[in-house]
């Protein structure tokens, strides 16, 4: 049975005195999110390091941004890397997956904590209530965030993509994944050696793959869940999903064996009222294989 927890079960300065000396990562992939990614960063960084030093490292990859937000995140006190400058032997393009792939290999905490900069209203109890099963359980290798959610002021709504492509590919094909409450969040935690032991799938793919990939190397018994509270941020529009779909409907026919397994799979996304739109799924390989990393570790 998958272990659920709750972020206010988590207090700055209980998580203080359980770190025993481990370290804490949080990594925040952006791109064009100068309206809200200062004050992301400013709540980490002035709760959660100047106050309780919980978190020992927080970085921002600025995934190619063609606004403010390199500066807004710098100015709010976080550690800037910009994704193309990372690896890139291993490729350039954008993507959420490969941006947080980057994450990892610039970052050298023993638990390495995701959250998205879109937030509105960021709390700190998010990576406190990611950060904490980490520490009170080490049989847990991964802990994935919930929340509640809202769409256009009304509560209950959003979530478009879990609701009609993840939820049912899961059902189907992955169903020891099926308690999970939000598989697609952008907010998780993990121990290093995890997310270096496994590959990340490129965009909007890398939630569901770690989730596929570390429950079939450690078992599902090692993934947990926490409730975050209530997460605002900004809903995309309807034609900005299709792509998104998409990637979850490649990735899952991929994992479970049918259909391409080698790497970058291409596909069109066809729509009658827009020209075909590639869709390609990518993925990075494992750190621990990457030569590179290998030297830095």
């Amino acid at each position: 049975m998958m272990r659920a927890f709750h972020s206010d079960d988590f207090s700055a300065e209980r998580l203080l005195a359980a770190k025993r000396g481990r370290t804490v990562s949080v990594i925040l992939p952006a791109r064009d999110e100068e309206s809200t990614v200062g004050a992301v960063v400013a709540t980490i960084r002035q709760q959660l390091m100047d106050r309780f030093p919980v978190v020992d490292e927080l970085v921002v990859i600025d995934d190619g941004s063609s606004d403010a937000t390199a500066t807004r995140a710098a100015e709010a006190g976080a550690r800037v890397v910009a994704a193309a400058s990372v690896l890139p032997e291993y490729g350039t393009e954008h993507g959420k997956g490969q941006a947080a792939w980057r994450g990892v290999h610039v970052t050298s905490g023993d638990i390495v904590v995701f959250c998205d900069s879109d937030v509105i209203g960021f709390p700190a109890q998010f990576v406190l209530g990611l950060v904490g099963p980490l520490l009170d359980h080490e049989d847990l290798a991964f802990v994935k965030g919930f929340y509640r959610r809202s769409y256009q002021g009304q509560p209950g709504q959003g979530g478009r993509v879990t609701e009609l492509m993840a939820r049912p590919l899961i059902s189907l094909l992955f169903p020891h994944l099926a308690p999970l409450v939000q598989p697609l969040a952008g907010e998780f935690a993990a121990r290093r050696d995890i997310l270096e032991s496994v590959p990340f799938v490129g965009g909007y793919g890398v939630d569901l793959g770690l989730l596929i990939d570390v429950a079939d190397r450690w078992g599902p018994s090692a993934i947990a869940q926490c409730d975050l509270g209530e997460r605002v941020h900004r809903n995309r529009p309807l034609s900005d999903l299709g792509p998104q779909a998409m990637v979850i409907l490649q990735l899952g026919l991929n994992r479970a064996g049918l259909a391409a397994t080698t790497t970058p799979w291409g596909s069109l996304l066809l729509r009658p009222d827009a020209p075909p739109l590639p869709v390609t799924l990518v993925q990075r390989p494992p750190l621990a294989e990457v030569p590179a990393h290998r030297k830095t570790a």
